[in-house]
């Protein structure tokens, strides 16, 4: 259990700051989600899993971060069966079959995978450290670890959550150490086959077709939103005219057009930020966005202290998950990044994605708890 010395050492701000997020969230769910009979059971929900996220976010802390990285590999193994679960017997809807079903809930094991990769990389990396940082050769193992969630994700198909697990990964080998002649290689290859796909076309045709026809409409829409304003680029036009028209101070709980008339879609999931910021302006949310950065400079500051190298990664990990959440789902709703289905974290409605938020953001509390402590 938590002794008086680790709660003394509780970072209560950052504790803040994640309720703080998580009211916000809510607040947005219930005027995404409000109906004319009052507020939606989707609200009530969610109330239900933020608490249950709180609860397992102080249980997180009562295991040494040690004792998780020595189960990672299991955690790891597991998300996997249930990857393959989901092909067999998974639930599907809109277009992909993402959800394993247990009695009148469902959940996503792919929410759960993103997380348990997190720690097995941090776990490698921390019990086979290269000095002088790691060559390709040394990323083989790292990147079998991560091309077996990666594909099967891909089957649902669930690119979003795909492209997490790609960018999250890349941003922990980063951490871990590359030697400069490997990075130079991974940015020549990578120059290689974005040139390969943009200008021969064999290629281009071959990894175009192999996406679902809503993805290519997606990539569609972003390179030319005007092109089918009415169908593939709906949903981003629809979230930047909420976004636009918030303007400064925003129209009001409750009183965004776009919103509460039905005409952004998933606004109470993936352009929740939309819905923000046509009710509370730029004021609003610059200030959410503030607090998300704070939270996640007091995450960096986390894994720069942590006592040692699976406390960095691991810290360094969940950070680089969170803070790409962010960035991705912000920016699809501004139309920088295309549409790729990415909830913003504490905030966007959804049990998996909530949850693991907050188990993810119970170890990041422990690692830093535990910062002060010489003993384990």
């Amino acid at each position: 259990m938590l002794d008086r010395r680790r709660f003394a050492n509780l970072p209560w701000g950052m504790i803040g700051l994640i309720f703080a997020i998580a009211i916000i969230g809510l607040s947005a769910v219930y005027s995404a989600t409000y109906t004319a009979k009052g507020p939606s059971s989707l609200y009530y929900k969610q109330i239900i899993w933020v608490s249950m996220g709180v609860i397992i976010m102080f249980l997180a802390l009562i295991p040494d971060y040690h004792t998780v990285g020595r189960y990672a590999y299991v955690l790891y193994a597991t998300s996997l069966l249930l990857l393959l679960l989901v092909m067999v017997m998974g639930r599907s809807g809109m277009g992909a079959q993402r959800w394993l079903a247990i009695g009148p809930f469902a959940f996503q094991p792919s929410e759960l995978a993103k997380l348990s990769l997190t720690l097995a990389l941090a776990r490698y990396f921390a019990e086979d450290p290269k000095r002088g940082g790691y060559d390709l050769r040394d990323l083989t193992i790292p990147g079998v670890m991560v091309l077996i969630p990666l594909v099967l994700v891909l089957k649902q198909p669930d690119l979003g959550t795909a492209l997490m697990l790609l960018l999250t990964s890349t941003l922990i080998v980063m951490l871990a150490g590359l030697r400069m002649r490997s990075v130079l290689i991974m940015i020549l290859t990578g120059v290689t086959i974005v040139s390969a796909v943009l200008l021969v076309p064999p290629v281009r045709h071959k990894i175009w077709g192999s996406l679902k026809p809503y993805q290519q409409n997606r990539i569609r829409a972003f390179v030319d939103p005007s092109s089918d304003p009415l169908g593939s680029g709906y949903h981003a036009n629809q979230s930047k005219i909420a976004v636009g028209s918030g303007q400064i101070v925003g129209k009001g709980f409750r009183k965004g057009t776009q919103s509460q008339m039905a005409f952004l879609p998933e606004r109470h999931t993936d352009f929740i930020f939309a819905v923000i910021a046509e009710e509370r302006g730029f004021i609003g949310t610059a200030l959410m966005v503030l607090l998300y950065l704070v939270l996640l400079l007091v995450g960096v500051d986390a894994a720069k202290n942590a006592k040692d190298r699976l406390g960095v990664l691991m810290a360094g990990g969940i950070v680089s998950m969170i803070s790409l959440y962010v960035f991705i789902n912000v920016g699809m709703a501004v139309g920088i990044v295309p549409v790729v289905g990415v909830p913003l974290p504490l905030v966007s409605y959804g049990g998996t994605s909530t949850i693991t938020t907050f188990i993810a953001l119970g170890l990041l509390l422990n690692i830093q708890a535990r910062r002060f402590m010489l003993f384990y």
